[in-house]
């Protein structure tokens, strides 16, 4: 098990780590950033990123439904599922080796595996449950990010309820949905799926679709989705499933 000393260890190699990483060692500080998953964080790997990717095949698509309008025949037009989710996951691939290259071109020891605090200006790092790394370093950086938050009754199982993770990586396509939250994430997957033909339903607590939103751009943005399709219901819940 190797010890190394740095001035800088961060944990997390999402956007808040790699990117102070990177310029802390353009300062000249010995820098080390600790990732036990892909480098880029989950936006890069499975989430902004990877929906754009699926989103702009959903559109795509659209667009060929619409052919005759143009005066275009797309006779027999269906989808490959796993080739969609194929292009989705190497665009993110081809991002985080972006992210590893620039790390590399900056100087930044990359290590792979979960970081651990072990007292002060330590860490231990292991992988697959065995040790493979003790650090020490002068000032440490937590950028570890944060978890799917799960509601009692509706954990994902891979199966009948899925996550975002899940919801990525079809291996086809469900007949029907029921996406819980109307948020950026929720609409994303509901418009996708839609796009690709399954019965989608969402449910918002609040009285208006992406809550954060101006009432003005919620309202366009609800009369859009249910002109192509989808089901919505507000100011309801999930009472068990």
């Amino acid at each position: 098990m190797a010890e190394n000393n740095f001035d800088i260890i961060i944990i997390g190699a999402g956007p808040g780590g790699y990117v102070t990483a990177i310029r802390a060692a353009q300062l000249g500080f010995k820098t080390a950033i600790v990732e036990d998953r892909h480098l880029g964080g989950i936006c890069l790997n499975w989430g902004c990123i990877p929906t754009k990717a699926l989103l702009r095949s959903a559109e795509i698509f659209d667009y060929f439904k619409r052919a005759k309008e143009y005066g275009l025949s797309a006779d027999n037009l269906k989808f490959d599922a796993t080739a969609v989710v194929e292009r989705s996951r190497g665009v993110a691939s081809r991002l985080s080796a972006g992210v590893q290259h620039l790390l590399k071109k900056n100087k930044v020891t990359i290590i792979d595996g979960r970081g651990k605090l072990a007292g002060a200006g330590k860490v231990d790092v292991s992988k697959d449950g065995k040790a493979v790394a003790s650090l020490t370093g002068k000032h440490i950086i937590l950028a570890t990010g944060a978890r799917p938050r799960v509601f009692p009754g509706l954990e994902a199982d891979g199966k009948l309820v899925w996550s975002y993770f899940e919801a990525l990586v079809p291996k086809e396509m469900p007949k029907s949905m029921l996406v819980i939250g109307s948020g950026a994430i929720g609409i994303e997957f509901a418009s996708f799926y839609n796009s690709m033909g399954v019965d989608v339903t969402v449910v918002e607590v609040m009285n208006q679709i992406m809550p954060v939103e101006d009432a003005e751009i919620s309202k366009f943005a609800r009369k859009q989705l249910e002109k192509h399709g989808l089901s919505i219901m507000t100011e309801a819940k999930v009472a068990k499933l």
